[in-house]
């Protein structure tokens, strides 16, 4: 490869190869009539081709396949090297054997490979080294290339070509969205009908008959606006300007607290009312704020649920920082931080300390019929009861004569009442 500025120093003329003598002794007309001997005879020898003859089954298909460039260029060249001597060259096209076929890449492929090469352009492109290492690795690049331009001059990309023109033509460019001309179903509208009129402008001395055109809006107690919107439960009749009705949509509050609003706060409890006091520093405590938006529906939201999992470093600090922590002091004072880096530090410095010895966990509680089965090897002792008689005049009280109930089974056992706290021995005692 030559580089920049070096000059070629071979000689042109023996590079190139000579292929056809334009100063012949033939006419055009004569070399016209070998090229139409050339192509009958490739014709003929597509006839006697069962390959070819299924291919081109008809006719007019078998001469359009002799007719293409291959045969032409075939032909002239037997006439350059024969001398332009007819005789010698239709003796060439025709030997022994039979006639000459010149075949191309559009008759050398088959209909499966003509299938994946379409498949192949329509993923890839042009990109012919994708196409030959994707889908034709046993063909070569510049078999992949001449049968891509000749593909070009067959029916079959003339109506795939038509085809994605129709294609692109059918798709939507531009899609028209008519005006939503629906009214608003809380849009107040006047007497006649005009749902733009003003209420209220200067000038006028038309009456409203409708009692919602005379009041003001509940938001910013204007009473003139170019439209008007029914706000609030229908039986209040409650109105926004325009202004408010879209701040209303878009942040679901009012500007101002309404009328009906500061009427339900009015006559509101004392603030030394210990009810209130609660409420409000219940309400503080949660992180809600006390306020009034305005809106008829309730300003708290339900708080979002969420669950705590503690991990197994911090439970093994409340036992290992206990001086740090002070859990009993903590629950009573919530807002106030907790300082890990303190608990880390001591944590620190007690884990070389406890390495050694691990603080015990917690004991596991028995089943219940290890329980039972211990209380009754071991009952418990009875009380001693003082025995004293009571006198005459004292009344004798209903806690003594009661007897136990002993239809009851405790949980201890099948054992009743009585032979757990000792009373039989206390009924003796009221007996006597």
């Amino acid at each position: 490869m030559l580089s920049e500025g070096e000059s070629d120093e071979r000689e042109q003329s023996k590079l190139e190869v000579k292929v056809w003598d334009p100063n012949s002794p033939l006419t055009d007309r004569q070399i016209d009539q070998f090229l139409v001997v050339a192509r009958a005879v490739g014709t003929f020898a597509r006839a006697l081709d069962c390959s070819s003859s299924v291919r081109q089954p008809s006719l007019h298909m078998s001469a359009a396949a002799a007719s293409r460039d291959i045969t032409l260029f075939h032909a002239m060249d037997t006439l350059y090297r024969h001398g332009y001597d007819l005789s010698s060259a239709i003796s060439v096209l025709v030997p022994l054997g039979g006639p000459v076929l010149c075949r191309d890449e559009m008759e050398e492929w088959s209909a499966s490979e003509a299938s994946l090469f379409e498949e192949a352009l329509e993923k890839y492109g042009k990109d012919f080294n994708d196409i030959r290492q994707d889908f034709l690795p046993w063909k070569s690049l510049t078999s992949i290339i001449e049968y891509y331009y000749m593909w070009k001059t067959t029916d079959r990309y003339v109506q795939q070509k038509r085809l994605k023109a129709a294609e692109a033509e059918s798709k939507l460019k531009q899609v028209y969205i008519p005006t939503y001309s629906k009214p608003n179903p809380n849009q107040i509208s006047t007497s006649n009908g005009k749902p733009g009129a003003v209420n209220g402008a200067v000038g006028t001395t038309f009456q409203p008959q409708n009692p919602l055109l005379g009041r003001a809006c509940e938001s910013c107690y204007a009473t003139q606006s170019h439209q008007w919107y029914s706000w609030g439960p229908p039986n209040m009749q409650c109105r926004l300007c325009a202004t408010c009705w879209l701040y209303w949509k878009k942040y679901g509050g009012l500007k101002m607290p309404t009328q009906s609003e500061e009427e339900k706060l009015s006559p509101s409890p004392p603030a030394e009312d210990p009810r209130v006091r609660s409420h409000v520093s219940r309400q503080a405590m949660q992180g809600m704020p006390v306020r009034n938006t305005g809106s008829p529906k309730s300003a708290v939201k339900t708080r979002q649920a969420f669950f705590l999992h503690t991990t197994c470093f911090t439970k093994f600090a409340r036992q290992v920082c206990k001086n740090s922590l002070r859990l009993r002091q903590a629950a009573r004072r919530p807002f106030v931080p907790i300082n890990y880096a303190a608990i880390r530090a001591e944590y620190a410095d007690r884990h070389a300390d406890l390495s050694g010895s691990p603080l015990k966990g917690k004991s596991t509680r028995k089943p219940l019929a290890c329980i039972i089965g211990y209380l009754e090897i071991h009952p418990s002792k009875k009380p001693n009861v003082i025995r004293s008689t009571p006198s005459l005049q004292t009344p004798t009280t209903k806690r003594m004569l009661t007897t136990p109930n002993h239809t009851s089974l405790s949980i201890l056992g099948k054992r009743n009442y009585s032979h757990h706290n000792g009373l039989d021995e206390l009924t003796c005692c009221v007996s006597d």
